[in-house]
């Protein structure tokens, strides 16, 4: 029997907003939250649920991901839970409500696997265990992505900057970003998997190409923090997205027309989203003008300050 037990009638909404990885020279390591959010609503079953009839999805995903106990905010949520020894993990119910497109590069997986985590952290509170650490939801979440850039600012939020001070243990922290920072999301119909784009690049690059890019990361960091002039300097890549461009040529032939024109567009995650950043409330006409005739959705957002919320809902039945 577990040694923890969930409180009957709880439920929870839990908010995780879309990511985006990289931002040019920042392989694996920078990421941004954005103000385009997935809701999750989680209640608590007075026994175990018909696996068949666990998950509902509306938006983005519905009708293709599992409704089951394959879904990978249960699967997720149910695995930390076994882990801290809490019941509950057979008894949950989900409602998704999902914003973020699937396989485009904006992190949906993390989001997914972040909801899961503050699923689990939420019951494990309730059932009078301590909260957990952000070390400790940062190492759950690399656990279940396999890489920080898209996991921490779902967890965090804002443009956060990602490293292993050791093999295995994951760190992050989150920049302080100009208030004059904004961005813009140009997102197509096509899909890409990730473990496609992962399998274009390289096994070695060209130390000067290193050295270069090494040099962008670092200007990134004062760009977006204290220069945003800057910001097109700062994100030119050298060690991904050409390598990339036969998975999606579409993609890259954006980028392409978006930084002859000046602006700071790079592959957003694995794509094949294009991410725009820069200042002024005229960026997403520019965007618009520079691809005019284009099909692809053009979403103007913002940089999203906080992560994943919870918010507890009192006098919930089961």
């Amino acid at each position: 029997m577990s040694a923890h037990v969930a409180p009957e009638g709880f439920s929870a909404e839990i908010a995780v907003p879309a990511t985006s990885a990289n931002l040019g020279a920042g392989y694996d390591s920078f990421g941004m939250a954005l103000t385009l959010h997935d809701t999750v609503r989680v209640r608590l079953a007075s026994e175990p649920v018909d696996p068949a009839h666990r998950v509902t999805v509306t938006g983005e995903g519905a009708g293709e991901v599992p409704e089951t106990e394959g879904h990978l905010i249960l699967r997720v949520a149910a695995q930390v839970l076994a882990a801290r020894g809490v019941d509950g993990g057979a008894r949950l119910l989900l409602e998704c409500e999902n914003r973020i497109p699937h396989s485009r590069g904006l992190g949906s997986s993390a989001a997914a696997v972040v909801a899961g985590i503050s699923i689990a952290d939420a019951l494990s509170t309730a059932a009078g265990l301590p909260e957990p650490t952000p070390g400790e939801k940062l190492a759950w979440a690399t656990h279940f992505e396999g890489h920080p850039d898209n996991a921490a600012p779902a967890l965090f939020g804002g443009v956060t900057v990602s490293w292993y001070p050791e093999p295995e243990r994951a760190q992050s922290i989150s920049l302080p970003v100009h208030p004059d920072v904004r961005a813009v999301v140009v997102v197509p119909d096509t899909r890409l998997d990730t473990g496609v784009a992962r399998d274009l690049l390289p096994s070695r690059v060209p130390h000067a190409e290193a050295a270069a890019n090494s040099a962008i990361a670092g200007l990134f960091v004062h760009a977006v923090c204290h220069d945003p002039a800057l910001l097109f300097d700062a994100t030119k890549d050298r060690l991904h997205q050409e390598y990339r461009r036969p998975a999606m040529v579409g993609s890259l032939e954006r980028i392409d027309a978006l930084r002859d024109q000046g602006l700071a567009a790079v592959v957003s995650g694995a794509g094949p989203t294009v991410a725009v950043l820069g200042t002024g409330a005229d960026l997403e006409a520019r965007v618009r003008t520079v691809l005019a005739g284009d099909d692809a959705r053009v979403l103007a957002l913002q940089i999203a300050e906080s992560g994943a919320s919870t918010l507890l809902l009192r006098g919930a039945g089961a």
